[in-house]
């Protein structure tokens, strides 16, 4: 698949996650600089909400969508704002924004996430745009890798996939 950043050809690292596969664990970095083990969030449908910085626009209209669509799913449900953000801008980001219907987690350090669901962008260690959704018993339901990293995600057919899940 071809990703372009600003439409520039990029190159991801690691292997695309594709449906049906099992979902990997990862650790990455709370906002509180706390270690996050994706493990922790097993028997629950994931949502991976997956973008290169807050600090952008259609990255924080992902994050603010996201936060909105939380109010109606089910408690059985978590998403997860994945970024290479540092925890301090993601926490800052999330007081001002009051965004509190998902986790936001930073892959800066270990670039665990990047590397084994194949998001990292080489060139700019950066994570592509995309989401990953993960069903109760840890299979890859659903993957969007955005063509192209500065547009939007489909809000739309990721959360028809996740009804279809609870």
């Amino acid at each position: 698949m071809k990703i372009t950043f600003g439409g520039d050809e990029v190159t991801l690292i690691g292997n695309q996650v594709q449906i049906g596969d099992e979902a990997k664990s990862f650790k990455a970095t709370k906002n509180d600089l706390s270690d996050f083990n994706s493990d922790d969030l097993l028997g629950k449908v994931l949502i991976y909400s997956v973008a290169p910085s807050l600090d952008t626009d259609v990255c924080a209209f992902q994050a603010k969508r996201f936060n909105k669509e939380a109010l109606d799913l089910s408690d059985d449900i978590a998403i997860v704002q994945i970024t290479e953000d540092l925890p301090f801008a993601q926490a800052r980001f999330c007081a001002n924004e009051d965004i509190k219907n998902l986790l936001t987690i930073s892959d800066y350090k270990e670039r665990e996430f990047g590397e084994k669901y194949g998001f990292l962008i080489d060139e700019l260690k950066l994570l592509a745009r995309g989401i990953v959704i993960v069903d109760k018993d840890g299979i890859v339901q659903y993957v969007e890798y955005v063509p192209e990293v500065t547009n939007e995600v489909n809000f739309e057919k990721a959360l028809e996939e996740v009804k279809k899940l609870i």
